[in-house]
């Protein structure tokens, strides 16, 4: 169920459901697939400067932990 405070957006037919106040901090917001899974790259500055995303591998690298 849809809060208030949820920001609703549609691209590619997926849905993205996000804190409205989280994405006007962060944006803008690339989610770039590929077929070892997406990558998200925005404004938000992480911790070891990465940008985040994850993939079906299986991996516990920092490719799935960002």
């Amino acid at each position: 169920m849809l809060k208030d405070t949820d920001y609703v957006h549609e691209a590619g037919g997926i849905q993205y459901i996000s804190d409205k106040a989280f994405i006007e901090n962060i944006k803008p917001v690339k989610v770039d697939f590929n077929e070892m899974g997406f990558k998200v790259t925005s404004n938000m500055k992480s911790e070891g400067g990465s940008e985040g995303g994850c993939s079906g591998c299986g991996s516990t690298s920092s490719c799935c932990s960002s």
